[in-house]
């Protein structure tokens, strides 16, 4: 006895949905820790990130920590967040943001002693961010030369 069409059509399309399911489910579980932008130092504490493995790190650059090595272009600073610290060691030029108290996130990797190997910097700032070049400006001046620079 021959399949009906209509019933051909319907396992077809069954066996697509279910392999559609199937292959959403393994993408999901295969991001499922990669699903945070980075991890603060209190989830590395907590959690334990293995040697070698890639992440991002994010959090406060602690105060008074950045150290510049006698090569010149090596910065040994620390990251926390208020529940923990991890220190950080970056070989390269630092972004014109990066200074103590800031957010940064760093992108590399922990090495077994514990501290993050970062290949990247991205400093952060908050809202109340002012450019180096007018900071001193007073609020009046930094009007007329923000319209200065509007075409009409």
């Amino acid at each position: 006895m021959a399949v009906k069409a209509k019933h051909q059509r319907l396992t077809l399309i069954l066996l697509a949905l279910a392999a559609l399911i199937g292959a959403a489910l393994l993408a999901a579980y295969a991001l499922r820790d990669q699903a945070s932008y980075f991890y603060a130092p209190s989830d590395i504490e907590a959690k334990g990130v293995e040697a070698g493995r890639a992440i991002r790190l994010g959090g406060m650059v602690r105060r008074g920590s950045i150290e510049q090595a006698a090569d010149g272009v090596t910065v040994n600073f620390i990251v926390e967040d208020g529940k923990a610290s991890v220190p950080v060691t970056y070989r390269g030029i630092t972004p014109d943001l990066f200074i103590e108290g800031s957010g940064v996130v760093a992108e590399g990797r922990m090495d077994a002693g514990g501290t993050f190997v970062a290949d990247n910097l991205l400093a952060k700032h908050d809202e109340n961010y002012m450019p180096r070049e007018l900071e001193d400006m007073k609020l009046d001046e930094i009007k007329q030369q923000a319209e200065a620079t509007v075409t009409k």
